[in-house]
């Protein structure tokens, strides 16, 4: 049977080679939870390189026999639900004296198995509690989840790099006390908000960045979107997602773009735009950040801003993120924030904005988040966003997150941190 074959082979070729080369991210997988390890994010964000370094943790201490790794994006693979047992047969008739419950099972882009979580299931329910999964897709991950495997899984969300660790992918000391070692993290900072943090970038030519970020984001657009979703109307998708890409750090306007694409000749209902912006969240391209309201509907369905997944990637799509290096410190701040599981929002009244809203137990931290403060119009402008909604929330405190100035600033006994962005992400 060819697809067992193929089975075999891939198997095979897995267990010949040896221990992956991977650059260790400070997200660190349990190996023995006894759950289904599941991790989800964007492409290229390093779920694999996470994958392979559990593999090779694990090769130290069993056998590589014992591992099974399958990458449902491998061209030689053509599997239906119904044949996912043929893994299972083709791992026994390769190792008949090996067993299945000993057995560590990696399976990386599984979402492209329609009904794959009832396999994970009975694998779990009948054979092995060692199972790890890798999924593109939030929505269609968690909901599945929710249905078929509650109570079985551990999930992990994965980013790109943040800025500790795109230090250390590039073994730069962290030492804020010598003057060397501050002004390459202050050289790097700039860099990270440029090129982004995914991990390929780290070590690519710079020559080949933007064709490289632009790439991710076509197989996003062809792999994610349109393969997935059986979108016709690509050149609505294509214009839509990148006046998304430009609308980064901003409040979003979908009746805007809508009334662009009218101007320009596209067809497209306002309901199938709604529809593009869920897909583009749930394959980790786009976040929306809600304002704060204490009403439930209003958070749900009122203003939001939008963040892209990577400021890198804003650049290669929309060419105006090239210099405007504010937006692309503002896109750090919040993905920092997000990958740090902070429940977060925006605020705006009649008087002033404040960039986030940080919940905390007792109560909100403002944020603002500025390049430079030098000028005094921006000075002002900044603190007031901070003032004003310390005085809405009652609290004493707020930050403003800045490219290099540290300060503290008291007005009206509201103590105001200003702290330079790479001390900030980095403690």
């Amino acid at each position: 049977m060819k697809k067992k074959e193929a089975i075999k082979t891939i198997l095979r070729e897995f267990h010949l080679r040896k221990d992956f080369e991977v650059k260790k991210r400070e997200l660190e997988l349990p190996i023995e939870s006894g759950k289904i390890v599941t991790l989800i994010g964007a492409r290229r964000s390093g779920k694999s390189s996470l994958f392979y370094d559990i593999i090779n943790r694990l090769s130290k201490k069993i056998s590589k026999e014992l591992i099974v790794f399958i990458n449902f994006e491998d061209e030689r693979l053509d599997l239906s639900l119904e044949e996912l047992d043929l893994i299972l047969q083709s791992y026994l008739e390769l190792y008949p004296t090996h067993s299945l419950e000993e057995c560590y099972f990696f399976f990386d882009e599984i979402q492209n198995i329609k009904g794959w979580e009832k396999f994970a299931r009975r694998l779990y329910d009948t054979i092995s509690k060692n199972i790890f999964v890798t999924g593109s897709n939030s929505k269609l991950l968690s909901s599945e989840i929710a249905t078929s495997l509650r109570g079985r899984t551990l999930t992990f969300e994965v980013f790109p790099l943040s800025f500790r660790e795109f230090l250390n992918f590039q073994k730069i000391e962290i030492d804020f006390y010598t003057t060397k070692s501050k002004a390459l993290i202050k050289s790097m900072l700039e860099r990270y908000l440029q090129i982004g943090g995914f991990p390929e970038l780290v070590f690519l030519d710079e020559k080949y960045h933007l064709q490289t970020l632009q790439e991710y984001f076509d197989v996003m657009i062809f792999k994610d979107l349109i393969e997935r979703y059986n979108i016709s109307n690509v050149v609505a998708l294509k214009f839509f997602l990148k006046r998304l890409i430009a609308s980064a750090t901003k409040e979003l306007s979908v009746n805007k773009i809508y009334n662009e694409l009218k101007s320009n000749g596209i067809k497209i209902g306002k309901n199938s735009l709604y529809e593009f912006l869920e897909y583009a969240q749930n394959i980790f391209l786009a976040f929306l950040l809600p304002k704060y309201t204490t009403k439930l509907v209003n958070l749900e369905l009122g203003e939001k801003k939008v963040y892209s997944i990577d400021m890198g990637l804003n650049r290669a799509i929309d060419f105006s993120f090239s210099n405007n290096l504010g937006k692309a410190l503002e896109e750090a701040v919040f993905l920092e924030l997000r990958r740090a599981k902070r429940e977060i929002f925006y605020f705006s009244n009649k008087k002033s904005e404040c960039d986030f809203l940080i919940k905390e137990k007792e109560g909100f931290i403002p944020m603002q988040v500025t390049l430079f403060m030098e000028e005094e119009d921006t000075k002002q402008r900044e603190i007031k966003g901070v003032i004003e909604a310390c005085k809405e929330f009652n609290s004493s405190k707020g930050m403003i997150i800045t490219l290099d100035l540290e300060d503290e600033i008291v007005v009206d006994e509201i103590i105001i941190k200003v702290i330079p962005f790479y001390k900030w992400a980095i403690n």
